[in-house]
């Protein structure tokens, strides 16, 4: 009995140290050790080990990467500006002090209609104008008064005295009249202030009994349903190699090329953009003076592998990377060179090589692990 004990320890111990071989069609030489076979970890060599249950957690979906034909694209600083046909500004001809419109003095976001009055402008005159205009209403209502007492005279001698004696002091009557008016007017004048456009009010540079300057901008007022986008290159030859063009921060919006300009502002030639929303007639996202990055499709042709955009992201050296799946639980880091398509895809040009099963979901999350 005790014999046969040993030869069970003996088979035992010789059984331990026989080699584990994998089964057919798998590779079990690039999974993590052991003790890290469980857990989230990231490798020495840069690897990171995510169990399956980890990965279903963190919704990892991969893709087999191909090689494709894509537009090649530039990234351009650009920046929102007005419409000049679809907005306006509205400033006052004659300084004086605002005052209050039908509805009250405008705010920002509040929507108008073009032709209502906004608020009104009082001019001020110098006493000394006030003064010169208030004596000559004087003498116009003196003078008018004669005028009228003569008109009364000579119509109640009609049939005595010349038609046309009587014609004439109606004539001087009347222009004595509206003279008068135009003077008394004059001195409680007001500017009335009107939206020039339909739209909403973008700024708003007043308030209640300020007291303003010709051609001081008060009001801007646009359309937030048409707006443009203004980018500037050095390249003359660029606008007529461009097939399209995408805001990269705001999707779901349609850029088309107006025109490039003849003339360099300040060292660059602008190029404008009309931006409208994926649904005609909806408000575009965008304020008017903020900085965009513009995405410009061209029409020549490069070969990459097309990846969505949130596939590439930034190691702790902040270079471009994809995530590799090398095994079930294994993700490998792949630095690369990429170009944006759009506000959703890339291309990548450099770095990957085709048949790779890349990370097209859940890569920043990836990235986090430590």
């Amino acid at each position: 009995m005790k014999r046969m004990t040993s030869w069970v320890l003996v088979l035992g111990l010789a059984g331990s140290f026989v080699p584990v071989q994998a089964h057919e069609g798998h590779d079990h030489g690039n999974e993590a050790p052991a003790g890290v076979a469980a857990v989230l970890a990231r490798l020495p060599d840069g690897s990171v080990n995510i169990p399956k249950t980890a990965q279903r957690r963190m919704a990892i979906r991969t893709t087999l990467a191909g090689m494709s034909d894509a537009a090649a694209t530039l990234q351009l600083p650009a920046r929102v500006v007005m419409d000049p046909n679809r907005s306006g500004r509205v400033q006052a001809v004659y300084g004086g002090r605002v005052e209050p419109g039908p509805r009250g003095l405008p705010v920002a976001g509040q929507a108008v209609k073009r032709g209502e009055v906004l608020a009104y402008v009082r001019y001020q005159a110098e006493p000394y104008a006030v003064a010169n205009q208030q004596s000559q209403l004087s003498e116009l209502r003196a003078q008018r008064q004669i005028a009228e007492q003569k008109l009364q005279r000579l119509e109640s001698l009609e049939g005595t005295v010349p038609r046309k004696d009587i014609d004439a002091a109606r004539t001087d009557l009347a222009g004595l009249r509206e003279r008068e008016g135009s003077v008394g007017a004059s001195l409680g004048q007001r500017e009335a202030l009107t939206a020039p456009v339909s739209g909403v009010i973008a700024s708003v540079a007043l308030v209640a009994g300020q007291v303003v300057q010709a051609r001081d901008v008060l009001f801007e007022v646009v359309d937030p349903a048409h707006m443009l986008v203004e980018a500037g290159t050095p390249d003359a030859t660029l606008g007529t190699r461009i097939a399209g063009a995408q805001l990269a921060d705001v999707p779901g919006t349609r850029l088309k090329l107006l025109g490039a300009a003849r003339a360099l502002r300040d060292g660059l030639l602008p190029l404008t953009f009309s931006v409208q929303a994926g649904k005609p007639g909806a408000a575009l996202p965008l304020a008017i003076g903020q900085p965009v990055q513009l995405i410009v499709q061209l029409k020549e042709r490069v070969q990459g592998i097309v990846l969505p955009a949130q596939a590439v992201v930034r190691n702790p050296a902040n270079e471009p990377i994809v995530w590799i799946k090398t095994s079930a639980e294994r993700y490998m880091p792949q630095p690369v060179q990429y170009r944006a398509l759009d506000a959703q895809t890339v291309v990548v040009t450099q770095g990957l090589g085709a048949d790779k099963r890349v990370v097209v979901q859940g890569a920043p999350l990836i990235a986090q692990i430590r």
